[in-house]
């Protein structure tokens, strides 16, 4: 294999998970929009891969999301959302439930909480990260702190196998 042949398949997976992260970041304002508006999630799904993917702003295009993995989370998190919600509430602090969180926060747990539970060809620690980053973009307070407690927890929990120094 060439030197050039491997840097485009670096490239491209680059390309992948940069459209992933897209993906996680409008997953989450799906997730948010549908818990405060009531939206089914196929119309949201249509809506996001309809409009908001190919928003121009100033001349230039939003970075391209994953749509299949887009919907792969929505309908995920809607079809295991029963049983996300009380594991979460587990791993949130004495006195704290899920309820009491705000909703954006609440989104952005049970679609890492999805991907932790169901999507295991992606690491545990790469879910951590991309959902602390996606934190980042919606608030500039202890949330993103949040995030990264409760699904280090939930980590390993679920993967325990992923974490051998961890101790349960």
């Amino acid at each position: 294999m060439t030197a050039e042949v491997i840097r485009q398949q670096q490239r491209g997976e680059e390309a992948k998970a940069t459209e992933r992260s897209v993906a996680r970041l409008a997953a989450v304002q799906a997730l948010y929009q549908m818990e405060l508006a009531r939206t089914d999630v196929a119309a949201v799904v249509a809506e996001f891969n309809k409009h908001r993917f190919e928003e121009v702003l100033e001349d230039r295009t939003l970075a391209k999301a994953d749509t299949l993995f887009f919907g792969e989370l929505l309908h995920g998190v809607v079809r295991r959302q029963l049983e996300i919600d009380p594991i979460l509430d587990q791993q949130l602090a004495a006195g704290w439930r899920l309820p009491r969180l705000d909703s954006i926060l609440r989104a952005c747990l049970r679609a890492a909480a999805f991907e932790l539970i169901e999507r295991s060809e992606v690491p545990a620690r790469v879910v951590i990260n991309e959902y602390i980053e996606v934190a980042h973009a919606f608030f500039e307070g202890d949330e993103p702190k949040v995030v990264n407690g409760v699904l280090d927890k939930l980590a390993k929990k679920l993967r325990p196998g992923e974490f051998p120094d961890a101790k349960s």
